[in-house]
């Protein structure tokens, strides 16, 4: 294919599995690559964002990160689905909570991304698009969910542009509105999967709270959220 390798993915053709999971940090695609997989083989490390394709219960799957932000995975899942021929990718994240209910470790299954970005404004859509994830794939997670006996949420997501933001009460606004917690990249990828006629589903664990101000270090939010790691390999 004329566009592969890209400026960010190295891989060559047929490398890349049509199952595609996604972390923004590359060492938790990394651990889920060597803890998951069988024969993991890896096909990228271009800007240190790596990649690895093997099997998962017969099953090729690949794994790949995808860094920080709308920009970012906005850059990785185009690619995935536009050069490489992606089908599915489900993005495992952890994400920041707004409900009350929703505990450190708990999962979240984004079935809609809301989001502060602009992405949208490139389609030139004659309204506001939702970006949601595919039916299946959400109710595959939540009938996962439920057989693993674990703490889930469904719902909407908020996916920002901002961490650091300079309203610190800003958040309340969203919560009024039912969203049950913040990430930064669920958005991109439901709209890029939409646009390219693909698959996607975002899955994160709750890392901090908004609401309780508890928070999980950055050595458990690389490998200890293996619940949602786990509902990922198995319905992809």
């Amino acid at each position: 294919m004329a566009n592969i390798p890209t400026p960010h993915i190295g891989a060559r053709e047929g490398e890349i599995a049509e199952k595609v999971i996604m972390a923004g940090d590359p060492l938790r695609a990394k651990f889920m690559a060597e803890t998951f997989l069988e024969n993991p083989v890896q096909y990228n490390s271009v800007r240190g964002m790596l990649g690895y394709t093997g099997t998962y219960k017969g099953k090729r799957v690949s794994v790949q990160g995808h860094g920080m932000g709308i920009p970012s995975i906005g850059i990785y899942t185009y690619e995935l689905y536009n050069f490489y021929g992606v089908k599915s990718i489900i993005r495992t994240g952890s994400a920041g909570a707004y409900h009350p209910d929703l505990q450190l470790g708990d999962v979240m299954i984004a079935i809609g991304a809301c989001t502060d970005s602009n992405y949208a404004a490139q389609y030139n859509l004659p309204g506001t698009f939702s970006p949601t994830a595919d039916f299946d794939m959400a109710r595959a997670a939540v009938e996962k969910a439920e057989q693993m006996g674990i703490r889930y949420r469904v719902g909407n997501i908020l996916s920002s542009d901002v961490f650091y933001g300079d309203d610190a009460e800003r958040w309340k606004q969203w919560q009024k509105m039912g969203v049950m917690g913040v990430e930064m990249e669920a958005a991109a990828l439901y709209m890029n999967a939409s646009r390219s006629g693909n698959k996607a589903l975002c899955i994160c664990t709750v890392s901090d709270s908004l609401v309780t101000g508890e928070a999980c270090s950055a050595e458990q939010r690389q490998t200890s959220f293996t619940n949602m790691m786990e509902i990922a390999f198995e319905i992809i």
